[in-house]
C-alpha cells in the first residue's frame, strides 16, 4: 500500500485513515473488481496487474480516505518515450511496471501517467497492441495461428484469438481466410 502511495504521490506517504470501513463508491467497486480478475486471470500481463494495483490504490485514497493524498501529475515526454522503447524492444517478455520504472528513471506511477498523457492508453494496452500487430504480419506471412501467437507473446492460440477479435473485429482464422481469397 505505502509503495503503491508513493508511486502515486511521488514522495513516501503514510498509510491513509478511512472514517468508515465500508465505501459504498461503484466506481471504486469497479476497480476493485476489475484488479481481482487481473489478479486471478493467468493471461494478465503483469504489467497490466501492477498497473491496476497502483491505480485502484490511488482511487481508494483519493475517493475515501479522511485526507485525500494528491495525486502527481507528471508528464515527460522522454521519460514515455523510453518506456514505449521497452515495449518495443521487449515485446515478447512478461514486463512489469518496475521494468518501465527502471528504463524511464522514474516511478511507476510517474511513468504510467507520462505514457498515458502521451500516447493515450497505459503501457499493457499499447504492449496487447504491439503483439496483434506482431500476430497479425506473422499470419499475413503465413506463419500458424498458433506459432504467430507464441511469437506474439500471447499465452496460446485461444488468448490470441480472444483479443484479435475484439480488436479487428474477425478471428484470425477468418483474418487468413480472407487473405487468401
Amino acid at each position: 500500500m505505502t509503495d503503491a502511495l508513493e508511486d502515486a504521490t511521488g514522495r513516501r506517504a503514510g498509510l491513509p485513515l478511512f472514517a468508515s470501513p465500508v465505501v459504498d463508491d461503484p466506481a471504486l467497486a469497479g476497480a476493485l473488481r476489475a484488479l481481482h480478475a487481473a489478479l486471478l486471470d493467468d493471461r494478465a500481463t503483469a504489467l497490466r496487474r501492477d498497473e491496476l494495483l497502483t491505480a485502484t490504490v490511488a482511487a481508494i485514497v483519493r475517493r475515501a480516505a479522511v485526507s485525500p493524498v494528491s495525486t502527481a501529475r507528471v508528464r515527460h515526454d522522454a521519460m514515455a518515450a523510453r518506456a514505449r522503447s521497452v515495449l518495443h524492444d521487449r515485446l515478447t517478455d512478461d514486463l512489469t511496471i518496475d521494468d518501465l520504472a527502471t528504463a524511464a528513471g522514474a516511478s511507476r506511477y510517474a511513468v504510467y501517467r507520462a505514457f498515458h498523457a502521451a500516447y493515450g492508453m497505459a503501457p499493457s494496452d499499447y504492449q496487447r497492441q504491439l503483439r496483434l500487430r506482431r500476430a497479425r504480419d506473422l499470419i499475413a506471412t503465413g506463419t500458424p495461428i498458433a506459432g504467430a501467437a507464441a511469437a506474439a507473446g500471447f499465452a496460446d492460440q485461444s488468448h490470441l484469438t480472444r483479443w484479435f477479435t475484439r480488436y479487428y473485429g474477425l478471428t484470425p482464422g477468418a483474418y487468413r481466410a480472407a487473405l487468401t481469397r
